[in-house]
């Protein structure tokens, strides 16, 4: 396991013995099925995709089972750290989970709990399953007024005056995939060509639509993805073409889609400011010891876990400059079922409290391949943002409170969350 750095962003008291008080953790779900129907996949392939048992999108029983040996592997780490007890549930309701209210969410968040606390009653908590959860979907609950023109921009300033010279730098992947997908001598009926450019338009939740060869590559490499991940083999796993050389290959159409899309730092903020803001609100209220608007959670707990999707990893990386790199991962995507970030607050001998921020992603892509008995620690990948190794520079500085011209006509969504449109979740399981 590679050394965990850690990065001060409030109250620093460098050199200083700390004492664990606080984790706030936000994961993407676990390793699901492709969302796309069996039909639609077919026209991108000679042979038909696996059975994968569960409807498009759902969390998989394989996933589920891995999901179980991260909470234990919780338990384990926050245990070893004073955080919580070794066994036992007399902390259960001190770990908080908010999950988005989808299947594969809540399934995973309930799965972190039976491996975190087995046998016990442990809540989980979500917006009713009618509602848009801002956390999640800040745009299409209303929250902020973004400028969807200067996000199409951005991209489009990204991607420069020529995108078939991005597309030609993902040529061999594009080759790899099509030869994966129909094998030797034959044509699937829709073929995934990079011979258009990237087309870019505003609108819609996302903010930017990307459409075309990129974003169909995208999916449909991250599917076969799932299937190693889901640990499938022989003609189930890439019709017995898939392995992890080539995957990590085609992956980086799916990490290139996703750094447009979800990293362009304009769209990332203001798709990722709300959750983040509530990340920093509850950490304030666990330094504090009382009640914060804001928070999630109670001021007595020690643990917030929220689950969420990919696209909210990406937004807040995208926000705060963070880049990773995992074994058999293109950099910076994030991992089935892997923390993508965790803040800590700490307590030092004078009992100062001393929130933190890291990034630490929780496994590699042989990890889901593993035996479901090996419950070896994951890796743990640190990788901070240059500017804020510097003192003095507060978190907010980077969750969007920038001078109005570094926005535009955006308003950060900082000034509008849900202290205003409160959290009101239910408890599901």
């Amino acid at each position: 396991m590679s050394r965990v750095a850690w990065l001060s962003i409030l109250f620093a008291a460098a050199g200083l013995a700390a004492e664990l008080k606080y984790v706030a953790v936000i994961t993407r779900h676990g390793v699901r099925s492709p969302t796309w129907t069996a039909a639609r996949l077919a026209q991108y392939s000679v042979e038909p995709w696996p059975d994968w048992g569960v409807p498009p999108g759902n969390l998989t029983p394989h996933g589920h089972t891995l999901m179980q040996q991260f909470g234990a592997y919780y338990r384990t780490y926050f245990s070893s750290q004073g955080l919580l007890s070794q066994t036992g549930c007399g902390d259960a309701g001190r770990v908080y989970f908010w999950a988005h209210n989808e299947q594969r969410t809540l399934e995973t968040a309930r799965a972190l709990t039976e491996g975190m606390h087995p046998g016990c009653a442990a809540a989980v908590h979500a917006a009713a399953e009618d509602e848009i959860d801002p956390l999640f979907g800040p745009i299409a609950a209303g929250l902020g007024k973004p400028d969807r023109a200067l996000a199409a921009a951005a991209v489009s300033g990204r991607i420069g005056g020529n995108s078939q010279e991005l597309l030609d730098l993902y040529r061999p992947a594009f080759e790899e995939l099509e030869r994966i997908l129909a094998g030797p001598g034959a044509r699937p009926p829709a073929r995934i060509l990079p011979n258009e450019p990237i087309p870019v338009a505003a609108g819609g939740d996302s903010l930017v639509d990307l459409t075309g060869a990129l974003h169909t590559a995208s999916t449909l490499s991250e599917n076969l993805l799932l299937e190693y991940t889901n640990g499938m083999r022989g003609k189930d796993l890439g019709w017995g073409r898939l392995n992890s050389s080539n995957l990590r290959q085609i992956m980086a159409l799916h990490a290139g889609y996703s750094d447009l899309a979800r990293r362009t730092p304009y769209i990332a903020r203001a798709r990722g400011s709300n959750l983040l803001e509530h990340v920093l609100d509850s950490m304030r209220q666990a330094a504090l010891g009382k009640p914060v608007p804001g928070a999630l959670g109670k001021p007595a707990d020690a643990a917030l876990v929220i689950v969420g999707h990919d696209t909210n990893l990406s937004n807040i990386s995208g926000m705060l400059g963070i880049s990773w790199l995992l074994p058999g991962y293109q950099p910076n995507d994030p991992v089935p079922g892997g923390a993508g970030f965790r803040a800590v607050v700490d307590a030092g001998p004078e009992k100062a409290q001393r929130p933190r921020i890291l990034h630490g992603s929780d496994t590699g892509a042989d990890a889901g391949r593993r035996s479901i008995d090996d419950r070896g620690a994951p890796a743990q990948v640190v990788h901070l943002h240059p500017r804020m190794r510097h003192g003095g520079r507060q978190l907010r500085l980077f969750l969007g409170r920038l001078p109005a011209h570094a926005v535009g006509r955006h308003r950060p969504l900082l000034h509008e969350k849900l202290n205003v449109h409160p959290v009101r979740g239910t408890v599901v399981g």
